[in-house]
């Protein structure tokens, strides 16, 4: 009995390592396979029971870790997500299981290859667990990489708090602040140009509570307006006049203006002149706190758009397009990145405010279909497309809490336009204290003030024109004054009260 024994057991291992028992090449291949999708059943399958259950261990506790990961700690992973520690170290983690599963797919086929295959055998079997390791690498090297690259795009556009100077607090990201308000600029650099001109400027305030999001627009060519208190103020002291022919005084020459001059923004490194001054100059005029900036290159935007694969829009009217006569054509579309680009800029038979219009409704149809599977799929164009295009002082440490209040912007808040062009407010000639009452009325809270809050006295701070009041947020002023609306023209009728972007966007 024991020599039978002996006798089993010696035919049952060759030298190699592999398996000298019945059953052939295809058993072994198709066991190799059950053990690439379950660890150690080639193990458990041939008699070594200690390497099959610890690796069958090893395996389902990793597939719980994800599991759990993502159903009970799904909100958790948000914050991962934006966080470049974690992130690499999960893409250390990729590259390591990655490792140990063809280890583990290569040791299975060793312990299950039948002994005296014919060499044609066992270069079959070699190939077939070559496709089946590539078949398992692949997705682990893609998800290491993607990791990768969104790691290295977010540190390179989002810096530290310590290097942008900010402390943020994780328990109260907003600082006690009922809203956060971040200007985002769409800016025109390109080969042909010199610096950069904000052509875009629209402050997105936030309800941190609800999500709810009012845009307060700005027109590029609006003027006479106040410079921040300081040397700026004290070069311009009665508003900015620009510097020369070429430059009028137009409220998107100052981010190029201050780039240019950087004695009127002391002790702020190049490229950030720029945005400090257009923020300190904006939150002036809006008379409120402006928190943060994102910057959008808008020739690097059709890049965005291409790698999402088109933005889809609805065109009410002919839109000329490009320098050779076409036309982008009304009805629902599916815009590439230049023709996108057109579209949020064009203002041949039209003007600056029904571009302002269109733009609002081009990033909200972004916004809407930059879904998952979308940001999969392109993940590395995105990825290049956003290091390229977008510039920001927001730091990395609030980003946890930005995703959490983007994904209620996104689930159901409610987003209102409220633009300050004509007839409204006079481009030439603005009624500062007007835009500044609207803007109050805009982002303050939705019941009506009491007695003793409407009755408060005004702040003196908020009685200059470009000076916001004390702690970044302006007291209720009176409601506008009669006569202050202009026309009834329906392309431009005065709009004393945002509105609905859902309303005002076509569908």
């Amino acid at each position: 009995m024991s020599r039978r024994s002996v006798g089993r057991r010696a035919a049952a291992k060759e030298p190699d390592g592999s398996s000298a028992a019945p059953g052939g090449l295809g058993r072994a291949l198709a066991l190799t396979l059950a053990s690439a999708l379950a660890w150690g059943v080639a193990h458990l399958c041939t008699g070594r029971r200690v390497a099959g259950g610890l690796l069958l261990a090893l395996y389902l506790a990793l597939a719980g870790v994800v599991a759990t990961a993502f159903t009970v700690y799904r909100p958790d992973l948000v914050h991962l997500a934006v966080r470049p520690d974690a992130l690499q170290r999960i893409a250390a983690a990729l590259v390591l299981v990655g490792l140990v599963w063809v280890a583990v797919v290569i040791r299975s086929y060793q312990v299950l290859r039948p002994a005296g295959l014919s060499a044609g055998a066992r270069t079959l079997g070699a190939g077939a667990v070559a496709v089946l390791c590539f078949t398992v690498a692949v997705p682990m090297a893609w998800s290491a990489h993607s990791t990768y690259v969104y790691r290295d795009a977010l540190t390179s556009i989002f810096r530290t708090g310590s290097e942008n100077g900010r402390h943020i607090d994780t328990d109260d990201p907003w600082n006690g602040e009922r809203r956060v308000n971040v200007l985002l600029l769409g800016g025109d650099a390109a080969a042909d140009r010199t610096g950069v001109r904000t052509d875009s400027m629209t402050v997105a305030s936030v309800d941190t509570e609800s999500g709810d999001t009012v845009l307060l627009s700005l027109p590029r060519n609006l003027e006479k307006f106040q410079l921040p208190p300081g040397p700026a103020r004290d070069r311009f002291p009665y508003g900015f006049t620009g510097d020369g022919p070429q430059t009028p005084g137009l409220l998107n020459e100052v981010y190029q203006y201050a780039e240019e001059h950087p004695d009127i923004v002391p002790g702020v490194a190049k490229n950030h002149r720029g945005p400090e001054l257009l923020k300190a100059t904006i939150a002036g005029i809006l008379g409120m706190r402006v928190d943060y900036y994102i910057l959008v290159d808008m020739f690097g935007f059709a890049d965005i758009v291409d790698a999402m694969g088109g933005v889809k829009v609805k065109i009410t009217q002919p839109i000329p397009y490009g320098l050779e006569g076409s036309v982008l054509q009304p009805g629902d579309r599916k815009l590439k990145g230049k023709e996108a680009l057109w579209y949020g800029r064009s203002r041949t038979d039209s003007d600056d405010y029904v571009r302002m219009g269109r733009q609002k409704c081009l990033m909200r149809a972004i916004a809407q279909q930059a879904d998952p599977q979308t940001v999969l799929t392109s993940f590395d164009k995105l990825a290049a497309a956003a290091k390229r295009t977008l510039s920001t002082d927001i730091p990395q440490e609030l980003l946890p809490a930005l995703m959490k209040l983007s994904g209620k912007v996104k689930d159901g808040a409610q987003i209102d336009s409220m633009p300050f062009v004509p007839p409204l407010i006079s481009t030439g000639n603005p009624d500062f204290a007007l835009i500044r009452r609207l803007a109050a009325k805009a982002v303050g809270p939705k019941a009506p003030p009491s007695p003793s809050a409407s009755a408060a006295p005004r702040s003196p701070a908020s009685a200059t024109p470009g000076t916001p009041s004390p702690g970044g947020t302006p007291e209720a002023e009176n409601s506008p004054k009669p006569g202050t609306t202009g026309t009834t023209d329906k392309a431009h009728a005065a709009q004393t009260k945002p509105v609905s972007l859902e309303a005002s966007c076509p569908s």
